[in-house]
């Protein structure tokens, strides 16, 4: 057998050795990136009613995630309690784990329920998530982290 045969094989065996399936990760980060929520400062959707993107001199990591903050008091709210401004469901798109799979989110498709941070892929999907955002929640909260896998 020859040189480029053998490392034929062994890609090949490499590739159909892998698994089928990894599971995702919890939180949304994007590819190559383990910055959440698109860089924007989750403790704004709650403050100013609206996405302001963080900045990386504001920076706070929350369980193996960085999160970016506009200021130095959103960053220690956070650090206080990151439960309490986190983004559901990893900040993956509400509407999507309501359905059984994940998807990403756009920073500006948002909605706080309940005291609670909810992102949408983009303004079709929020539209359809405001129809009836109370049975969305309960869907997703059963479905929830089970769609990692």
């Amino acid at each position: 057998m020859n040189l480029a045969m053998s490392v034929l094989m062994l890609v090949a065996a490499a590739v159909f050795a892998a698994p089928a399936h990894a599971a995702k990760d919890p939180v949304y980060t994007g590819l190559f990136s383990s910055v959440a929520v698109s860089g924007y400062d989750p403790v704004a959707y709650f403050r100013e009613g609206k996405p302001v993107e963080g900045s990386s001199a504001f920076e706070a990591e929350h369980e193996g995630y960085t999160y970016r903050f506009a200021n130095q008091t959103n960053l220690d709210d956070f650090v206080a309690d990151p439960e309490a401004f986190a983004p559901q469901y990893g900040g993956y798109c509400a509407w999507a784990v309501s359905q059984g799979y994940t998807a990403s989110a756009d920073p500006d498709n948002w909605t706080i329920v309940d005291g609670k941070l909810y992102l949408n892929y983009n303004d079709d999907v929020q539209s359809t998530w405001e129809t009836d955002i109370p049975g969305f929640i309960e869907k997703a909260d059963s479905n929830w982290p089970t769609v990692l896998q």
